[in-house]
């Protein structure tokens, strides 16, 4: 009889999340970049955009409870969380966890794919929305009614692979005006795949309202696990 993989989480008992790495660091993206931030980074994902650089994400972790998570990241006495992944919304436990950081009195974001619904989300979360590009390979992912459920609080993200991916992400800017619902569109350069200076180039030729952003963390620590 043939074996069927199971995914980790599919076990995961009530109050507990499958955890790759809780750890403090400058946030590299999004409009806190440069601020000292815990991140509590979530096992697995679903997809498999071709430049990821967190797959030493997609298996392993630490199961620990909801109680466990908060003592570690109350330990950092932090003014800003961010719960990442892999694909954080993959665990159901990952919105009880956001609710009591917010709850704690942190300031809270979510860094998804927008691949799975964010309805659920608590709405004090701002949520950094990864809306994937055709040069990801996971563009057929996205789940575009999740932007029925953006605010002024929350924030979408493309990342740019190419001069295709940047015309298809102005499309979707305008198409979904997503600058006049949203508090930043940020556009970001893929590494190595398309430099800064053309991104930032492009933008700037067609006086885009949206923020160029580098991954600061790249940067810093050229990418290492825990930072």
């Amino acid at each position: 009889m043939a074996c069927i993989a199971v995914t980790p989480v599919a076990f995961m008992q009530p109050n507990t999340l499958r955890i790759t790495e809780i750890f403090y660091s400058l946030q590299g993206e999004t409009r806190t970049a440069g601020l000292p931030t815990v991140f509590v980074r979530l096992t697995g994902c679903p997809l498999r955009c071709q430049y990821c650089d967190t797959a030493y994400a997609f298996s392993g972790g630490e199961i620990l409870s909801l109680e466990t998570i908060l003592e570690k990241v109350a330990s950092y006495r932090p003014r800003y969380v961010c719960v990442t992944g892999g694909e954080p919304l993959a665990q159901p436990n990952c919105l009880p966890l956001l609710s009591r950081l917010c709850d704690a009195g942190y300031e809270v974001s979510l860094e998804t794919s927008g691949a799975l619904d964010v309805e659920p989300v608590d709405a004090r979360v701002v949520k950094v929305i990864d809306l994937k590009t055709p040069g990801s390979a996971e563009v057929s992912r996205n789940l575009y009614s999740n932007l029925e459920h953006v605010t002024s609080n929350d924030q979408v993200k493309f990342v740019i692979c190419s001069r295709e991916d940047y015309e298809w992400a102005v499309s979707k800017l305008i198409q979904y005006q997503l600058s006049d619902r949203v508090g930043e569109v940020l556009f970001s350069p893929s590494h190595q795949q398309v430099t800064p200076r053309q991104l930032a180039e492009w933008i700037v030729a067609d006086n885009l309202p949206v923020r160029f952003q580098l991954q600061l963390h790249k940067l810093l620590w050229n990418d290492e696990p825990g930072h």
